[in-house]
C-alpha cells in the first residue's frame, strides 16, 4: 500500500465521517421538528410545521441518494438542515419555553 492508497483510504473515512454527521443532523432536525407544536413555526414567523418536515425529508433523501459524495444534492440538504437548525429550531424551543429571565 503506497502513500497514495493511504492517502485515498483517508480521505473516505473522513467523507464517510462528515456524510455520518450530515445525515445525524438532518434526521435529528426532522425529529425535533416532528416534535414541535405546528403553531409555534408562525408564531416567529418561520414557514409552516408541515413546509419544514417536507424540507428535512427530503434533505435526508438527498443524502441518502449520493452516500460519501458531496455533490450539489448533499450541499442542497446541508445547507437546508443549516438553516433549520441555526434560525428556526432555536425560535421555535424559545416560543415555546417562553421568556427566559
Amino acid at each position: 500500500m503506497g502513500p497514495v492508497d493511504t492517502a485515498q483510504s483517508l480521505t473516505g473515512v473522513i467523507l464517510l465521517v462528515l456524510w455520518l454527521a450530515a445525515l445525524g443532523a438532518a434526521i435529528f432536525a426532522l425529529i425535533h421538528a416532528v416534535r414541535q407544536r405546528p403553531d409555534a413555526f408562525t408564531a416567529v414567523d418561520k414557514m409552516t410545521k408541515q413546509i419544514w418536515l417536507a424540507i428535512l425529508g427530503v434533505a435526508i433523501l438527498l443524502l441518502l441518494i449520493a452516500p460519501f459524495s458531496f455533490g450539489l444534492l448533499a450541499f442542497i440538504a446541508i445547507v437546508a438542515t443549516g438553516v433549520y437548525m441555526a434560525d428556526v429550531r432555536p425560535k421555535v424551543d424559545e416560543v415555546q419555553r417562553g421568556p427566559r429571565w
